[in-house]
């Protein structure tokens, strides 16, 4: 969803600057223009700036926040089932500058379940477009939360690698069409 109009922001709220990940407080009534609604958060532009705000959050731009696709499984039987939801719940990552996920992006190099006593923990690396991007904590931060949202995954550790490096080989079909590269 992308609004031509701004919408006044009914309350004060938390927001994340991009590219640089800095933390804000964008202000009640200021205007807001939706760019991005993409993985359940809001990318917005307010007085030429651009900022993320969490889906839980959406009430301040007069939204209805989005269930995420873990908040409407089960519980996973089976090793596979649980891979298959780390993966749709990663797909629901997005930098707020590339309206394409971090699995498509290719970001993602590996994402290993490990059972637990009753539980699971899953190990994440991921790395970056760029390794300078300001954003880099706020996607791995969104990546656990997303993973930790599956019934019976207790424990998630999502770091941060730099080899191999990222180029645009490493993405989808469906991501460099998306894009706009084939």
């Amino acid at each position: 969803m992308t609004t031509t109009e701004p919408i006044e922001l009914s309350r004060d709220v938390e927001a994340s600057i991009v590219p640089s990940g800095d933390k804000v407080t964008l202000q009640k009534g200021e205007a807001a223009q939706v760019t991005q609604t993409l993985g359940g958060t809001f990318t917005v532009i307010v007085n030429g700036n651009m900022f993320r705000i969490e889906g839980s959050d959406a009430d301040a731009l007069g939204l209805e926040p989005v269930k995420t696709p873990a908040e409407e499984t089960k519980r996973p039987e089976t090793e596979d089932d649980l891979k298959q939801q780390i993966e749709t719940q990663l797909k629901t990552v997005y930098d707020p500058e590339i309206p394409v996920n971090i699995i498509d992006l290719g970001l993602v190099y590996d994402s290993t379940p490990t059972q637990l006593d009753g539980g699971w923990r899953v190990d994440v690396k991921m790395t970056l477009t760029a390794p300078g991007c300001g954003m880099g904590p706020v996607l791995q931060q969104d990546a656990q939360n997303r993973l930790l949202c599956i019934e019976g995954v207790d424990e998630v550790d999502v770091q941060l690698v730099w080899d191999p490096p990222w180029n645009h080989d490493m993405m989808s079909e469906a991501a460099k069409l998306e894009l706009g590269m084939m």
